[in-house]
Parts: C-alpha cells; structure tokens; sequence
C-alpha cells in the first residue's frame, strides 16, 4: 500500500506532500476523515495530524457521512465533491470517509506542533531541483 499524504500547516497557509509506504501506510488504513493521527507517520516527529480529506485512483474524493471504504453513487446537494445550483442534486460517485486499499491521497491538517519547523524539515535537498542543474 502506498498513499501520498498532503500535510498542510494552518499558521503559514503552506502544503507539503509526503509519500507514505509499507507499514506507515498501513498505520492509516481504516481511520476517517477527523481522526487524528501522529505526524511521525510522515516524518513530523511531535506533531499530530487530522484527516481533511483526500481521494482515491479514480479522482473521486472522500466524502464524511459515508460510512464505507469504497465508492460508491449518491444524490449529492451542496458539499464535497458537488456544487448545487438552486437547490439540485444529482448523482454522483464519492468515496466513502474510511481511508482502505482503493485511496492513494490523505490530506491532513496540522492540529498539534512539534519542536522542528515543517520547513526545515522538508527543505528540499541540494542538487535535486531543476533550477539547480545545468546543462552542458
């Protein structure tokens, strides 16, 4: 199982994506949108993370009120996933609030803060942008 995480930090209005492998993904399989999870997960020793969302391999996002980790259709209004226009609703493919195999992004919140700023902890490296390398 592999997930990409999407950490995004409220007091600098900054994301910063994360890939989850293995063990550490696992770790997150069958929580849901508003559990908290520890940010060592993700290489943030000390913080705590909420759940906001994410989506799965078809594009579809997660939705909180289903109860489920799969897609599946529902008469959607307002909310995630669907912008109503005067009151419609229509149908429309959501994935389920649980976090299971079908799931490739997590985005989460920060909700506690540890010692280390999230910037130096994913500095990008020397040498591994673009802009750094020269062509000959």
């Amino acid at each position: 199982m592999e997930l990409k995480v999407v950490v995004s930090d409220p007091k600098t209005g900054k994301s910063y994506q994360v890939d989850v492998k293995d063990d550490d993904a696992k770790k997150l399989r069958g929580k849901k949108i508003g559990d908290t999870f520890e940010g060592i997960i993700v290489g943030l020793a000390g913080y705590k993370l909420r759940i906001a969302g994410g989506s799965d391999r078809g594009g579809f996002p997660m939705r909180p009120g289903i109860h489920s980790n799969h897609a599946q259709k529902i008469l959607a209004g307002n909310g995630v996933g669907f912008k109503a226009k005067g009151g419609q609703r229509a149908r429309r493919r959501m994935h389920g609030e649980v976090i299971g195999d079908s799931v490739v992004q997590v985005n989460a919140c920060v909700t506690e803060y540890g010692s280390k700023k999230m910037e130096d902890v994913f500095k990008p490296q020397t040498g591994d942008s673009p802009e750094s390398k020269t062509e000959g």
